[in-house]
């Protein structure tokens, strides 16, 4: 009986492969691993050169990227066996420094066809030979190479799964980019180079983390974003031309890969206009990461975001001037329900309607192929001196240097006319485009997975938060016990409307030292002067309102009045204003001391950063982000804070979006955010940033740079 055992175990040896033990390469442990445990006369089995990398070093896919070589093997085999190509497994991006490079951490299987000669005898095993070359990089690159053996037996019949490796190497080759019969074009455009793609696999997969890996090096710039815009059939990416488009012969078509996360798929690209169904919006908007926050949000969670990021929007310090002003109309008809209740509805309706509008103009806009964002509108010089303009008009209207409907002395009294509701919509209107720089909590990623998403999904979720930023006033305006407590209609609220003025100048001046910020010495100049001629007009048609009270017919100085007011607004919105010249040399300025060292961002100086070892802070910041600026000085402006930069010797880079910028549109997108503030830390090994809170503290601070130094 043991001899039979023997026996057994001897013929299972000789049946299954005989493989040598790993090579150590310096960085890499490298073997030969078969998916079979043999191979029959004239059929084929693969063998996979199995490598484990070092952890922090990476090998490279078949297109390295912008720098490194690709795995290279190179056969020895009996006469009459063949080996076929790599099949290479789906690449992941491996940046350094300014450069983006495909390869492979940790683990990875490239399989080989290897076949056999119909010669072949069963019962004979072959040894396979291969010279393996790799390039492995983490901050250096090295050169390593290994010579592998294997050895295979023939078999009369199919042979059994290699017990030990068969289920890796099929896994591998299950994962391996495939053809999938997706029907791709390509075209260049005023941006650049459109990849559109459609086909079955693409409908009902999440397209948030959608990548193009090109076959060939030279078709596209590597290192800068894919932006990705979803459609009903697919996808369109905007891609950079790399050489071939700019200086060499264009391709007649773009092969490639196509990573969607979790699937990968081949796929040849034909020049041509992109097919049906592969856009949704027209033009693609910034990607979006599969891991970004509020990526993987359906409507439903996305709409209740959004209704709590409206509530929480009432508490940010950019809307208190308005509130404050609402406040004022709330008290002349809180013990009149009926006008009280018209009141809130209108304000309901004028936050609703201009919410939506604003949805719908950054929808077209992004359409159009502008990198743009929630708050967009402040991104302009010319809206922000009109709307410094408007503050300072309504600031005058409540310190009764003029009036606006119903007069002084009927402040209070009678039911809301259509010129009081009218008053009520505007100051909804103006309420949201005051306030919608602000990203309130949950704001964020609701925002940033609603404008990935259709336009009905997208304005959906843009009436949630219209309606949770209305929702406190309107139903103050319904709450009969509130409106109950309030002060009977009296001499009081011309007083209490006169002090609700100075919120309202306190808008104006901020939106001056916005437009300083964006325009310089010279936007200053002209919103001065345009803000002592409205003064002026304000004046005079005041004086004009109360000549007509006593009986007059002032109608030469309410002309003059409303010259004047029409040329203030004239005054700002022509000729258009340039940046100011003394940005550049103030990015370039010496810190003062206890303050911390700001860099300008852009991809590559945090790439520069992280390849040299070094923890990075990304302030995504504007001058009309009244949050951002608070943050500033309540985290950022202190010693804790300088102390743990200094300490950490962590780059902190300010990406400012107080005018437009496409780059810093896109990585706000790629982290599924529509608007600022975003702040983003850096490890020294972790692949993905860490998004801190949009409130911030020192200590905050502090914490997240020390373990951003340790990981």
């Amino acid at each position: 009986m043991a001899r039979v055992l023997a026996a057994l175990a001897m013929a299972a040896a000789f049946a299954l492969p005989a493989q040598a033990a790993p090579v150590q390469t310096g960085h890499i442990e490298a073997e030969l691993v078969a998916r079979d445990a043999g191979v029959t006369p004239g059929g084929t089995t693969y063998v996979a050169l199995r490598q484990k990398i070092q952890k922090g070093w990476h090998t490279y896919w078949r297109n390295s990227g912008d720098s490194g070589e690709a795995t290279q093997i190179n056969w020895t085999l009996p006469a009459g066996w063949t080996a076929g190509d790599i099949v290479w497994a789906p690449p992941t991006r491996q940046p350094t420094g300014p450069l983006m490079n495909y390869g492979y951490q940790g683990e990875v299987l490239l399989p080989v066809a290897i076949t056999a000669p119909k010669s072949a005898r069963p019962g004979d095993t072959i040894t396979l030979k291969a010279a393996a070359a790799f390039l492995v990089c983490e901050e250096i690159c090295v050169p390593e190479d290994a010579v592998l053996t294997l050895d295979l037996p023939v078999v009369a019949a199919a042979p059994q799964p290699d017990p030990r490796w068969g289920a890796a190497v099929a896994k591998a080759l299950d994962a391996a980019p495939k053809p999938a019969g997706l029907t791709a074009t390509f075209a260049r455009t005023a941006g650049g180079l459109s990849l559109a793609v459609t086909g079955a696999p693409l409908k009902g997969a999440d397209l948030a983390d959608a990548y193009f890996y090109p076959f060939k090096s030279t078709v596209i710039d590597h290192a800068k974003p894919q932006a990705i815009e979803r459609g009903p059939e697919g996808l369109t990416l905007a891609l950079t031309p790399g050489y071939d488009f700019t200086k060499g012969t264009a391709p007649e078509a773009l092969d490639g890969v196509l990573s969607l996360g979790g699937q990968a798929y081949e796929l040849t690209a034909a020049e041509g206009p992109p097919p049906a169904g592969s856009s949704g919006l027209g033009a693609p908007p910034a990607r979006v990461s599969a891991a970004a926050p509020g990526a993987g949000l359906g409507l439903a969670l996305a709409f209740v975001y959004a209704l709590l990021g409206g509530l929480v929007l009432n508490l940010m310090p950019c809307v208190f001037p308005i509130l404050a002003m609402k406040a004022t109309s709330l008290a002349g008809h809180g013990h009149e329900r009926a006008a009280a209740r018209a009141q809130g509805l209108a304000f309901l309706a004028g936050v609703l309607a201009t919410f939506l509008s604003l949805a719908g103009v950054l929808i077209a806009i992004r359409a159009g192929g502008s990198a743009v964002g929630w708050g967009f509108q402040l991104q302009s010089p010319v809206v922000v001196a009109g709307l410094a303009l408007l503050m300072l008009a309504v600031a005058l209207n409540l310190s009764g240097l003029f009036e606006v409907g119903t007069s002084l002395q009927g402040v209070g009294t009678g039911l809301a006319s259509r010129r009081g509701l009218a008053g009520a919509f505007f100051t909804g209107a103006l309420a949201v485009v005051v306030a919608a720089p602000c990203t309130a909590p949950f704001m964020g990623p609701a925002l940033g997975w609603a404008l990935t998403q259709s336009e009905p999904v997208a304005l959906a979720v843009f009436l949630g938060l219209g309606l949770g930023f209305a929702a406190p006033f309107t139903l103050a305006a319904f709450a009969p016990a509130l409106l109950t407590r309030l002060p009977k209609p009296g001499p009081w609220m011309d007083t209490f409307k006169k002090l609700m003025a100075f919120p309202m100048y306190g808008a104006a001046a901020w939106l001056v030292w916005v437009l300083t910020v964006q325009a310089g010495e010279m936007g200053l100049a002209r919103i001065l002067a345009a803000a002592v001629v409205l003064a002026l007009a304000a004046w005079i048609l005041g004086l004009a309102q109360r000549r007509q009270a006593d009986g007059g017919k002032p109608l030469v100085l309410a002309g003059v009045g409303a010259a004047l007011a029409i040329g203030a607004f004239v005054l700002v919105l022509v000729p258009a204003y340039g940046t100011p010249a003394a940005a550049a040399a103030s990015a370039d300025a010496a810190p003062e001391p206890g303050t911390i060292p700001a860099g300008v961002y852009s991809p590559e100086a945090v790439a520069a950063a992280r390849a040299a070892g070094k923890p990075v802070f990304v302030n995504f910041t504007a001058a009309w982000c009244v949050t951002c600026q608070v943050n500033e000085k309540v985290a950022f402006g202190t010693a804790q804070a300088a102390e743990a930069f200094a300490r950490t010797g962590a780059v902190y880079l300010k990406a400012d979006w107080t005018r437009k910028d496409a780059v810093i549109a896109a990585e706000l997108a790629r982290h599924g955010r529509a608007g600022v503030p975003l702040y983003l830390v850096y490890g020294v090994t972790d692949p993905e940033p860490k998004i801190l809170p949009q409130f911030l503290t020192p200590a905050l601070v502090a914490k997240a740079l020390d373990k951003a130094k340790s990981s």
